[in-house]
Order: structure tokens, then sequence, then C-alpha cells
């Protein structure tokens, strides 16, 4: 999640715990830091862009990791303050919750936590949430803010507090809820059309749970169906993934890292005789946000870059606003940037039949 949801999920946090003992403006301050603190990881410099986007939330939003952690950051805050010298449990405990939600509230985004490390390196992601979403942030802000700046005491501010956390947690569990609606509707309308694909996955389009892109994986293409929790409408566009081009690449390190944290959820492109990895799972098409030039064509032959580079990011797209709104009210709407792509009912078959036949593998320089 962003730094402005895990700055005030961590104030939360604190002040609902130590703010009686404490001081809710310095439990808050105190808590938020702490609930930024296993993002420090981003920082750590790296050459590889692959090794950095790969490695983040690994060690550092390992709860295991966190535990072994918790006493560098409590045992200081034991002897700072008074009034937790004789709460030694509280305090331990307070931190640690710290950190762990700052963690489970990244797995539920669709990037991936490795939140057993290093007893697994599986990165879990459930994908139910949008990386910011402002139904989640605002209770957790709201009261955060209201800590910061009033200083408020007395029990019934904590139970205010209390129950943003509830709200906001009731929400993040509600998620799940919706990305099973998205799916049961995704996967009904890919039974209905013959198609049983290699992989799916439905996550929510940016700032809503409402609209949600379910991602599929279907030989040499990839679809991207639209579905709205208020509507029966179904969107679809099709796109090739070009795994032609990966032959080359398959024994690349870089490619063999990508490949597996992006769960068999990428496409790879030509452009400009630069092969490019996107991750599929982050981004709308075509303004991905995870995009690695991996290889490179030389007279008519592919082949790895020792180095790979990060392609920019381009964000945003002209008419994605209205898209969005429209979608999330339940209206049929075709998404600009993709309208080459989109398939009505009358197309679907016809397209259906074609974009699928793979492609002879690029000859390997």
């Amino acid at each position: 999640m962003d730094s402005v949801t895990q700055f005030t999920l961590g104030a939360c946090v604190s002040a609902a715990m130590l703010g009686p003992r404490i001081g809710m403006r310095k439990a808050a301050m105190i808590g938020g830091l702490m609930g930024t603190v296993p993002d420090l990881d981003t920082f750590i410099p790296s050459t590889d862009p692959v090794a950095a986007f790969t490695s983040h939330r690994g060690a550092s939003h390992s709860l295991i990791i966190q535990a072994l952690a918790t006493p560098l950051f409590a045992e200081p805050l034991v002897r700072m303050f008074r009034d937790l010298r004789d709460r030694r449990t509280l305090a331990y405990g307070a931190v640690y919750l710290m950190f762990a939600t700052h963690a489970l509230i990244d797995s539920m985004t669709v990037y991936g936590t490795r939140l057993l490390w290093p007893l697994s390196d599986t990165p879990y992601g459930v994908g139910s949430i949008f990386i910011i979403d402002p139904l989640y942030t605002l209770p957790l802000l709201a009261v955060t803010l209201w800590a910061l700046i009033r200083n408020p005491q007395g029990p019934h501010h904590r139970r205010w507090i209390k129950g943003a956390l509830i709200v906001s947690t009731a929400y993040m569990l509600g998620t799940v809820g919706m990305q099973q609606i998205a799916e049961t509707r995704a996967k009904a309308w890919l039974a209905g059309n013959g198609i049983a694909p290699q992989r799916s996955l439905s996550i929510p389009t940016p700032f809503n749970v409402l609209y949600w892109r379910t991602v599929v994986i279907d030989g040499g293409r990839y679809l991207n169906l639209y579905t709205s929790v208020l509507g029966s409408n179904v969107s679809v566009y099709q796109h090739p993934r070009h795994p032609e081009l990966e032959g080359c690449l398959a024994a690349s390190p870089a490619f063999r890292d990508v490949a597996a944290f992006s769960k068999g959820f990428y496409r790879m492109e030509a452009i400009d005789d630069k092969i490019i990895f996107s991750d599929l799972r982050m981004g709308l098409t075509p303004q991905y946000v995870f995009r690695f030039q991996l290889g490179e064509i030389r007279d008519g032959t592919s082949g790895p870059l020792v180095s790979p580079l990060r392609e920019p990011t381009v964000r945003g797209a002209a008419g994605d606003l209205q898209w969005l709104w429209s979608g999330i009210r339940g209206e049929a709407a075709v998404r600009a940037s993709e309208a080459e792509a989109y398939r009505n009912a009358s197309e679907w078959m016809v397209a259906a039949g074609t974009a699928a036949t793979p492609q002879a593998p690029m000859p390997c320089s």
C-alpha cells in the first residue's frame, strides 16, 4: 500500500495501544514512523532493476524477521517513556503490530509479499485491493490527523481510533468478497465462450473495488475482462502476448526472475528493436507500471541484454477517468486506449479463433 496508508495505519495501532500511556500525539507520531520502516528496503541501492523489483517486500516484510527486529525498536521506547517501563509486553506487542499490519495489508495487493521469509520465499498477494484505495485510508487518516493536531485524552477518544481500525479492516476483508464476485462473473463468461485459460486473476481497477479487471492468459494472447459489481456488463479486450519473443531469453536470469515473480501474467513486445517484458498485473494496457527491456533484436535475430533496463512508465491515458467512472456505475463503455483490441459479442468467436495461433520463435543471435 502507499506510504500515507502505512503511516496512518501504524499511527492508529500505536495510538490505540500506547496512547493512554504516552499520549495520543506522541503515540501516533511514533506509530506512523514505525509503520513505514518496512519500506526502507526501497532505499537499498541496486544496479540491477530486475533485482530491485523482485526483492522489494522481502525480508523487511517478513513476519518472522519483524518479530526478531521488534526488540531493537521497542526497547528504546520502554527506556524513553517512564509509563512503559512496567508495560514492556505492551510496548513490544504494539511495535510488532505496527510492523506486521504493514506487511499484512501489503499482502492484500497483487504485488506479492514474502510474509514467511526465510522459511518460504513465496510472495503472497491476494490482489483484492488497489495499492491506493481512499475508502480504506480515509477513516485512518481522519483519526490520525485528529490525534496529531488535537492530542485528545480520555477513553472515548481511544474508542474512535479503535472504531476507525475496525471499519478499515472490515472494508479490507470485504474486498475479498468483491473479488470473488468479479472472478465468478469472469469464469462464467469464459465458460460460456468455450475458453479454458492457463490462468486468470481478478484485480480492481485504480482507486476502487467496484470495477474489476480479470487478466486471462490463453496461449499466445491475453484478455482483459472488465466487470462491475453494480452491473452485468462484461467488456472484453484481446491482446497478443508474443511468446515467440521469449525463447531466446528463457535461459537468462533476468527473464526467469520476472517471469516467476509475475506468476506467468506477462507479455512480450518488440519496440524499436527492443524486447520488452511487461507485468500484466500492475497498471492498465498499455501503461503497465513494471516494464523491462530484457533483450534486443539485431539483423532479424534476438538475444538477451547483459544488463536489463527499466522502461519508463507512462501513467494514465486520455479518457480513462470517464471510462473508469462509467465502469464503476455498471455502464458499458469502451476504453479508448484499448479500443483496437475491443471485441463485442458478434466479433468474439471470429477473433478468438485467430489470435491464439502461436507464431514461430524468433531466431536467436
